[in-house]
């Protein structure tokens, strides 16, 4: 009956929907104690969740476990744009759409034996969600773009000795991209163009993972993640509404689209302190080298304006560069049954001034949190609260592309963030 029961309910967990957001890039809330603790959770105890966390971690779970999370975010902001001459361009909506997304994770632990270990997570690492008014001169750029990811990453992992252990594992990673925006171009000969474009498309890639954790005592642990890059060749659905030229009729434009995107790869080094049997605190920093995702460039099979050599592609150049997150988790038994978490955790911006763009309009992220968990001995379930504090950030437009500006400033942009956690324990 159990074994059923497991076998159901893992295959539901993995084909559930892994959609994400907050006008984010990389996700991190893959449990509520996860979001709790800014994400610096490398290192917990009886936790399916370290498949995602920290995959050396899983010689941590004692018997069988299944988790299941789910995280609210919505995110909120503001904006201003800029003529070529530096004058704000009034008359324009300021704000975003709210659009919220969830981030949903699913897990998987079974002990084989006192050395060897299986896990499996289906979890997002990489998604957003952005929507502005139609109407808006940001819809140039893109009214609506979403980023649906989800990474299933089969474990193995090894617990050599007391102080050592170790686990590898594959990374089968989906993406789904749409993306939308209106297209306002003076061709001179061949008119005017206003339409909208939509580009819809998904992808499959593979990847891996290794970690290590390294115990030095009762009190003091270290461990190190990484994560391979992935690289994704899109082939995507071209719609264009009302782009194609005057001069051969106008009306709509069907065909493919295809880009090249490569996700990166990224360290996390991890130390755990635990100052007593109740209290312990994590230190995490993460390198990701953004520096892959140096350009968004895309191809049609056909004029998007219906005039062979023209307006075939849509290249756009993002030279990211690499970053790093810090994050600081602190966890307190209040009982057998009772904890509290609290986190904080720092992302630098990757974004440069000329790389910029409203699918992705967020600076340096600053985020609090705070949650807390019940557990006995067969189940646990876990609550979190973030407030993520977004900050400003400044990109150029590019008129000579589209762009019904010349220069951009998002503000005042934040993220709610809730999250619930449950696991069970066979």
């Amino acid at each position: 009956m159990n074994k059923n029961f497991l076998a159901l309910g893992l295959a539901a967990a993995l084909l559930a929907p892994q959609v994400a957001g907050a006008e984010g890039f990389a996700i991190n809330e893959w449990s509520a104690e996860g979001v709790a603790m800014g994400g610096a959770r490398m290192f917990a105890e009886d936790d399916a969740a370290n498949v995602a966390y920290n995959p050396a971690s899983i010689t941590k779970v004692k018997g069988e476990a299944m988790k299941s999370s789910s995280t609210y975010l919505s995110p909120h902001g503001s904006y201003k744009l800029y003529d070529s001459t530096g004058n704000e361009i009034k008359n324009e909506p300021t704000h975003n759409k709210v659009h919220a997304g969830w981030a949903v994770g699913s897990y998987y632990v079974k002990q084989i034996n006192d050395k060897e270990w299986f896990g499996i997570g289906a979890f997002p690492r990489f998604a957003m969600v952005s929507e502005f008014e139609r109407e808006s001169k940001a819809s140039s750029n893109a009214f609506f773009s979403k980023l649906n990811g989800v990474s299933v990453t089969p474990t193995y992992a090894h617990k050599f000795d007391k102080k050592w252990s170790a686990a590898v594992g594959a990374e089968i990673n989906y993406v789904g991209l749409e993306l939308q925006k209106n297209v306002n171009l003076n061709l001179g000969p061949l008119g005017n163009v206003n339409g909208t474009t939509q580009i819809e498309g998904e992808s499959y890639a593979l990847g891996w993972n290794a970690a290590a954790n390294y115990t030095f005592d009762d009190k003091n642990e270290i461990g190190v993640v990484y994560r391979s890059r992935i690289k994704h060749s899109l082939e995507a659905d071209l719609k264009g509404y009302g782009t194609k030229s005057p001069v051969v009729g106008g009306g709509d434009v069907f065909g493919n689209a295809y880009g090249v995107v490569t996700l990166p790869d990224s360290w996390d080094i991890g130390y755990n302190h635990k100052f007593d049997k109740k209290t312990r605190l994590e230190l995490k920093a993460t390198r990701t080298n953004w520096s892959t995702y140096d350009a968004l460039n895309v191809y049609f099979d056909r004029s998007l304006i219906g005039v062979e050599g023209y307006v075939d592609g849509s290249p756009s150049a993002k030279n990211w560069e690499s970053g790093w997150r810090y994050a600081i988790g602190l966890e307190h038994n209040l009982s057998d049954k009772y904890a509290v978490m609290a986190g904080f955790a720092f992302d630098e911006s990757s974004i440069p001034y000329e790389g910029g763009d409203f699918m992705v309009p967020t600076g340096l992220r600053r985020t609090y949190s705070i949650g807390a968990r019940y557990n006995d001995k067969k189940q646990t379930v876990a609550v979190a609260l973030g407030w993520m504090d977004v900050g400003n950030l400044d990109f150029a437009g590019h008129p000579e592309k589209g762009d019904a500006y010349s220069s951009a400033h998002a503000y005042d942009s934040f993220t709610k963030i809730a999250s619930i956690s449950y696991q069970r324990k066979f």
